[in-house]
């Protein structure tokens, strides 16, 4: 549905954005991953047509656009902006008015959107009396009551308890469903692994990592080991083959340069008594996100 094809944005002589190649599909949530001033929020404005590229193009079905229309996207920025001197109810139609939503479609999209996300009770009560947790919900609606084909989410779960992760996550999985496009921004990597099968992420506006995030495991060669029990571990601290060395509570991590570096460890231990737990594991997205993200390249 969404496509970009060498997108670049430079400010005076710093480069914001650098070739970036990006594609959303239609019913899928796509993760946007980078550290901060990485290029994440400039290309945000440049789909929203709040900036223009400095060169590259960006497409809709196919088709080269400036902008998207209001009616056809859906934003939560990470930075929020509601009017706290209004009710919830009056800050929900205002939005919904601007998308050109009508009263009768607003009022019955406010009744589901707000009992989904248990805020029912709190419809006539001015937003700044609320915390910070249900204003995030209240932004959300704002952001999808409309429907939009196309949906950016800018560190969706900032400020919420479990629960209410939970809550947006599900909403998450609805608008998937109806064939939302879903552009999805955070640092929380567990949740990336957990919404998205494809991630794209930026490093100083250049791309240095996209595809489906299985694949991506399956080609990072760190191979990370854990190993837990009663035992002193300090020995293998020293072992050629081995880094990132790390105590826990259960036991010790450290990354093997390969598999043959793992089976030695693992015949080295066999004199051990209290070992509980050897497992050779693939790396998390975290691991692979700061991994990347400390690369000097």
């Amino acid at each position: 549905m969404l496509a970009t094809q060498v997108l670049s944005k430079v400010y005076a002589n710093k480069v914001a954005v650098n070739n970036l190649e990006l594609e959303v599909k239609a019913g899928e949530v796509l993760g946007f991953l980078g550290p901060n001033g990485s290029g994440k929020t400039t290309t945000f404005r440049m789909i929203l047509g709040i900036v223009p590229p400095t060169s590259g193009t960006i497409l809709w079905h196919n088709k080269i656009i400036q902008h998207l229309p209001k009616t056809t996207i859906g934003y939560l920025p990470e930075e929020r902006g509601l009017f706290t001197h209004m009710s919830v109810r009056e800050q929900i139609q205002l939005f919904a008015r601007l998308k050109g939503m009508t009263k009768r479609t607003t009022d019955k999209a406010i009744s589901y959107w707000t009992e989904r996300l248990a805020l029912t009770e709190q419809l006539d009560k001015k937003v700044g009396e609320l915390s910070k947790g249900n204003q995030q919900k209240i932004q959300l609606i704002i952001a999808i009551i409309h429907e939009p084909s196309l949906l950016i989410l800018d560190e969706p779960f900032s400020g919420l308890d479990p629960i209410n992760v939970e809550l947006l996550k599900n909403v998450i999985y609805e608008m998937k469903d109806k064939g939302t496009a879903i552009l999805f921004s955070s640092h929380r990597m567990d949740h990336v692994e957990e919404l998205c099968e494809r991630v794209c992420m930026l490093k100083h506006g250049t791309p240095v990592l996209s595809g489906y995030i299985n694949d991506i495991k399956g080609s990072f060669r760190q191979n990370k080991l854990v190993i837990e029990g009663d035992e002193d571990f300090s020995l293998l601290k020293g072992l050629e083959g081995i880094s990132d060395f790390k105590y826990t509570k259960q036991g010790v991590t450290f990354t093997v340069q390969s598999r043959s570096v793992a089976q030695t460890i693992f015949t080295r231990l066999k004199e051990y008594n209290r070992i509980t737990k050897f497992s050779l594991e693939e790396p998390s997205l975290n691991d692979i996100f700061i991994a990347k993200v400390d690369s000097p390249s």
